[in-house]
C-alpha cells in the first residue's frame, strides 16, 4: 500500500492565518491517522509579496500549536535548515527544476511562449467585459511556431509561458469533500506557467513539487478548487498519476463572510498574544468545518488523530465563533498544568506592571497560588490582568450595589473588627492562618455563614462573588488586609 504523504505549503507573506493553521492541522491529523508523512514546503515564487521573517513565524506557529512535520523547512539556532530527501523545500531554490519541466511542456506542445504586453492584455479583458464575456487570454500567441518564438526570444523580447489547453475537453477529478467534479476547458484560461522574471506561477510549481515529493493527497483551501482542472491537465500532460484532492471549506465569521483582519483577530499570533492555549485553539479549530463521530467537543490531539476523517468535513464554510473558542479554551485553562499556566501568565503580569523579574524569583509559589485562584473565570490568559488587580491595589473602591448593601449589615462592623484583631496578632498571613481564621472569628463573635463571609469578602475584594476566600486572605497578606479594613471603616462604615 502506498504511503500517505501530505504537505502544507504556505506563502511567506505575513503571519500565519487561522485558516492556514486549520489546513495544516487537517493535513497533520490525516497523515498521523494513516501512519503517513507530513511535509512543510514554502511557496515563495511571488516575490512581490514576500515578507522577511514570515517563514520563521510559520515554523514557530506550527511548533507552538503542536503540529509536528516530518520533512521540510525547520528553524535551528535561529537559522533556516531543510531536512528530507525531496528538497529543496523552498520553491525559490528550485527554479532550475521548474524550467526543465516548462521546456518539456513546450517541446511536447502542451505549452507556448506568449509575448503579449500588459497593455494589450488589459485592453483585451476590457473589451471582453464590455461584451459580457468572461475576461481571459484570447490565444493570440497560440499559433506562433516554436522557431518563430525562439527567434523573438533571441532578439530580446520579453515573454511568459502559457499552458495550451485543448478545446472543449472535460476534465474530471474526485474531491474527498465534494465528490466528482467536471469542468470543461472552454471555461478555463490558458494559465501562465512561467512569468517574465523566470519564476514559475503557483500552478506550475505546485504540480511539479507535489509530483516530485510524492504527495498522495493535496489538502488545501477551497479557493484553489477552480484551478484544480488545470493542475489535473498538467498531470496528464506529463504522464503522471494525479493525487487525491481535498478542498476545505473557508473559515467564516459570524456574518458568514471570510474571516479577515477588518473583523478582528485572524492570525495565530493574535491568539497567542491574548493568551489562548495551543491545546484550546487547536481543539476548537478542528471543529470549525468538521464534526467527530463521537460528537465530543473536548478532544486531545491524540483523540483528534484517532477520530479525524475527510468524510465528516463540511462542504460549507465553518463559522469561527469566538464565544465557543473561549468556552473550549477556558476548559483547558482550568485543567492545565499549574506551572505551565503560571509561566504563560507571567509575561502578562509583567506587562501590566504588577511584577518584575525579582518578584518572580522571590515569590514564585505565591504567583502559582494567584494563578490557581483566578483561573476558574478565565477564557484566555490575558484576562488574568483584570482578574488579579484586587491583589495589587492598595485600596479598592466599592461600586457594586450588592456589595454596598452588605456593608450596611449590622454584622459587618464586628466581623471586620474581629478579622483585624486576628491579623494584627500574627507575624504573617500564611496559608494555615488563611484556612483557619474565619472559624476563629465565628467562634469568638458568634456570627456564621453568609453574615460572616460576605462582609469579609466585600471588604477584601470589593465584590460579593469571586475567588475562594481562603486564597484571597493568603494572597493579600497582612498589611494589605489591614489597609483595606481601615479604608472600609473610614470611608464606608461611618
Amino acid at each position: 500500500m502506498q504511503e500517505v504523504r501530505v504537505r502544507f505549503a504556505p506563502s511567506p507573506t505575513g503571519y500565519l492565518h487561522i485558516g492556514g493553521l486549520r489546513t495544516a492541522l487537517y493535513n497533520y491529523l490525516f497523515a498521523k491517522g494513516h501512519n503517513g508523512k507530513f511535509i512543510l514546503r514554502i511557496e515563495d515564487t511571488d516575490r512581490t509579496r514576500y515578507v522577511e521573517g514570515a517563514i520563521e513565524n510559520l515554523v514557530d506557529s506550527l511548533h507552538w500549536a503542536g503540529i509536528k512535520y516530518d520533512e521540510g523547512v525547520f528553524v535551528e539556532d535561529g537559522k533556516l535548515v531543510q531536512r528530507g530527501e525531496y528538497g529543496p523545500y523552498i520553491q525559490s531554490e528550485r527554479l532550475d527544476i521548474y524550467r526543465r519541466y516548462v521546456d518539456e511542456l513546450i517541446e511536447k506542445g502542451y505549452a507556448y511562449y506568449c509575448f503579449c504586453t500588459k497593455e494589450r492584455l488589459d485592453k483585451v479583458r476590457e473589451e471582453q467585459k464590455i461584451k459580457g464575456l468572461i475576461p481571459r487570454y484570447d490565444g493570440l500567441c497560440r499559433s506562433l511556431s516554436l522557431e518563430e518564438a525562439k527567434e523573438r526570444i533571441a532578439n530580446g523580447e520579453e515573454y511568459v509561458v502559457r499552458l495550451k489547453l485543448p478545446p472543449n475537453k472535460d476534465i474530471t477529478f474526485t474531491d474527498l469533500v465534494r465528490g466528482e467534479i467536471t469542468i470543461n476547458t472552454d471555461d478555463l484560461d490558458d494559465q501562465v506557467l512561467l512569468k517574465s522574471d523566470g519564476f514559475p506561477t503557483y500552478h506550475m510549481a505546485v504540480v511539479v513539487d507535489d509530483h516530485l515529493m510524492g504527495i498522495t493527497h493535496i489538502v488545501r483551501g477551497e479557493e484553489w478548487l477552480p484551478s484544480t482542472p488545470k493542475h489535473v491537465y498538467l498531470y496528464e500532460a506529463f504522464g503522471w498519476e494525479k493525487p487525491t484532492y481535498v478542498h476545505l471549506p473557508t473559515v467564516l465569521n459570524k456574518d458568514r463572510k471570510k474571516l479577515s483582519k477588518r473583523h478582528g483577530d485572524v492570525s495565530v499570533e493574535d491568539f497567542r498574544k491574548k493568551g489562548y492555549l495551543p491545546e484550546g485553539l487547536v481543539n476548537y479549530l478542528a471543529l470549525v468545518g468538521w464534526a467527530p463521530e463521537s460528537n465530543k467537543e473536548i478532544l486531545t490531539m491524540e483523540e483528534l488523530i484517532e477520530e479525524f476523517s475527510f468524510e465528516r468535513v463540511s462542504k460549507t464554510g465553518g463559522i469561527f465563533d469566538k464565544e465557543k473558542l473561549d468556552w473550549v479554551n477556558g476548559h483547558y485553562i482550568r485543567s492545565y498544568d499549574l506551572d505551565k499556566l503560571t509561566e504563560i501568565a507571567i509575561p502578562f503580569l509583567k506587562e501590566a506592571g504588577y511584577i518584575d523579574d525579582n518578584f518572580v524569583e522571590e515569590k514564585y509559589e505565591w504567583l502559582k497560588i494567584l494563578v490557581e485562584t483566578v483561573r476558574e473565570g478565565l477564557s484566555n490568559v490575558s484576562e488574568i490582568v483584570d482578574a488579579v488587580d484586587i491583589f495589587f491595589k492598595d485600596t479598592i473602591e466599592i461600586e457594586d450595589e450588592d456589595a454596598l448593601d452588605v456593608l450596611k449589615w449590622e454584622e459587618t462592623k464586628p466581623v471586620l473588627k474581629a478579622l483585624k484583631e486576628e491579623v494584627e496578632n500574627v507575624d504573617e498571613v500564611d496559608q494555615e492562618f488563611a484556612k483557619t481564621v474565619m472559624k476563629k472569628i465565628q467562634k469568638s463573635i458568634g456570627i456564621k455563614g453568609k453574615k460572616l463571609f460576605m462582609p469579609t469578602r466585600v471588604a477584601l475584594s470589593g465584590k460579593v462573588h469571586g475567588p475562594e476566600l481562603v486564597s484571597v486572605i493568603y494572597l493579600l497578606g497582612k498589611q494589605n488586609i489591614l489597609n483595606r479594613i481601615e479604608y472600609i471603616e473610614k470611608n464606608y462604615l461611618n
